[in-house]
């Protein structure tokens, strides 16, 4: 007798986006459409995407050492940001990192920089790029990511774009 295998599902949902650069593909708001929230880690490139992500789920956003336009002043360049009693803390360069991530209780850093997506986990953090969602740049792929929050995990799901 075959069983049922039941697929767990997730508590919530985040989408997470980088390196726009003022380019929004089509494909991102359908893999965002029933997200709790977004979280952009930096190089936005025109209030244009800030206004189109918010208009799919709740936005955070952080700059990017591209994002040096007049719509770029409210915007912090890190942030710590609580979902789902989860604490990302979302900068655009991992470089720049300027707190220990398990000190400060964070479930998971979130950022951009160098169009190449990347999760691993280090210290019972996940370390999340989603890639670049923007113009191509040297044969990286277009992508985006979400993070599946469960009770006790958060798991990473990549999306290429075209």
């Amino acid at each position: 007798m075959l069983k049922n295998k039941q697929t767990q599902v997730p508590d919530a949902i985040i989408g997470v986006i980088s390196d726009t650069h003022g380019l929004l593909r089509p494909e991102v708001a359908p893999l965002f459409k029933h997200v709790d929230a977004i979280i952009h880690a930096g190089d936005i490139g025109s209030i244009i995407i800030i206004d189109q992500l918010k208009s799919i789920a709740p936005l955070y956003a952080v700059r990017g050492n591209m994002d040096t336009g007049k719509f770029c002043e409210a915007i912090p360049a890190f942030d710590v940001i609580e979902i789902k009693n989860r604490l990302f803390y979302a900068l655009h360069n991992i470089d720049f990192i300027d707190l220990a991530p398990k000190a400060a209780g964070c479930h998971a850093v979130i950022f951009g920089h160098t169009h190449q997506p990347q999760s691993f986990v280090k210290n019972d953090i996940l370390y999340l790029n989603p890639g670049s969602a923007g113009p191509r740049r040297n044969r990286y792929p277009a992508s985006v990511a979400q993070i599946h929050i469960f009770q006790n995990e958060l798991k990473p799901v990549f999306f290429e774009l075209s």
